[in-house]
């Protein structure tokens, strides 16, 4: 059972971009959930649903020309305006982050030494040798043998799912309360992504860690998570705890991204898909984001921007949504 009280929340987070002689461009509209310790959070969505914008947001990690709005708070402080020491102490000590292609975030003409000491060196006020001394049974730990032999190579030298341990090391060797996982294993074999999870799976667990995971996996990510936040064009439009989201999903996009998951079904069948293309935020409509895509969109649906409204087990973006429930049981052969 998860902490009630949250370590992290995130209040109407929206996120705007700002470029020299054009409009502003909304790329996260309305974001808001909470995170409790131990506690995972599975953010799913198309491409270009504004999930990993908004993890960056929490981590501080945003381009320079896009502005926040909203608050991200982390135990009761808001991280925009931390300053100085406090924002170092941030994301050094408290908040931490594995990202989704680690030979683009790792310096390629360095050791792996150097890239895993150097926080403990510089937050922690380690030496490299006592540095490499708490590393080698935390590699260990992810299933990377001879630690002291990996802290001597490159980069290159690694496969792409030891690389991935890694980073995964480096986010961890710090002892963070808050972790964030931006689609960690989009570009690993599906061997080594059952491998990747499990670490991480583990290591929440025994470290109590909140963990934001972000992924257009849903199925992953009901396996893996406690709660499922559903995002499109840059704003939540349902969130549900994972072992009812199949049977509990209340918004059609939620009920879309299920149907279309491969399966068990007749061998040569065609997945159904949900017509239409994703929307970016500033491309939404003044009205529900998702409605020039519904097959279950009314005129009130198309003027009216629907709230994210709590229920029973969890909360909903959508005007029809206590109406719906049967017909979206036939979702797989409307969409």
């Amino acid at each position: 059972m998860t902490d009630p009280v949250p370590l992290l929340r995130v209040d109407h987070l929206g996120i705007d971009l700002h470029r020299r002689r054009q409009e502003p461009r909304t790329l996260v509209r309305d974001a808001s959930f909470a995170l409790a310790p131990g506690e995972a959070l599975g953010l799913v969505g198309e491409s270009g649903s504004g999930k990993s914008l908004t993890s960056r947001a929490i981590i501080r990690l945003l381009p320079r020309d896009a502005r926040p709005r909203g608050t991200v708070a982390f135990d009761g402080e808001d991280v925009h305006a931390m300053h100085g020491d406090r924002l170092t102490r941030y994301l050094g000590h408290d908040a931490a982050m594995i990202f989704q292609n680690p030979r683009a975030h790792i310096n390629p003409v360095r050791t792996l030494g150097d890239f895993l000491t150097e926080p403990l060196v510089c937050h922690h006020g380690l030496s490299r040798a006592e540095a490499e001394e708490r590393l080698v049974p935390l590699l260990a730990e992810m299933g990377i043998p001879d630690g002291p032999r990996r802290l001597g190579q490159y980069p290159h030298q690694l496969s792409g799912g030891l690389l991935q341990r890694m980073m995964i090391a480096s986010a961890l060797v710090t002892a963070p309360r808050l972790l964030l996982a931006d689609e960690p294993t989009t570009a690993l074999d599906v061997t080594t992504q059952q491998d990747v999870m499990a670490i991480l799976d583990e290591q929440r667990h025994e470290r109590h860690l909140a963990l934001l995971f972000v992924t257009h996996d849903l199925e992953l990510a009901t396996a893996v998570c406690d709660r499922i936040a559903v995002m499109y064009a840059g704003t939540i439009v349902e969130q549900r705890p994972a072992a009812a989201l199949h049977s509990g999903r209340r918004h059609p996009y939620t009920a879309g991204l299920l149907a279309a998951r491969p399966g068990l079904g007749e061998p040569g069948a065609r997945l159904p898909v949900i017509p239409g293309r994703p929307a970016a935020a500033f491309e939404s409509p003044e009205g529900c984001p998702f409605a020039p895509r519904c097959a279950f969109a009314e005129d009130r649906c198309r003027a009216e921007r629907p709230p994210l409204l709590a229920d029973s087990n969890g909360a909903v973006a959508c005007h029809r949504a206590d109406e719906l429930a049967g017909d979206l049981d036939r979702t797989r052969e409307e969409v």
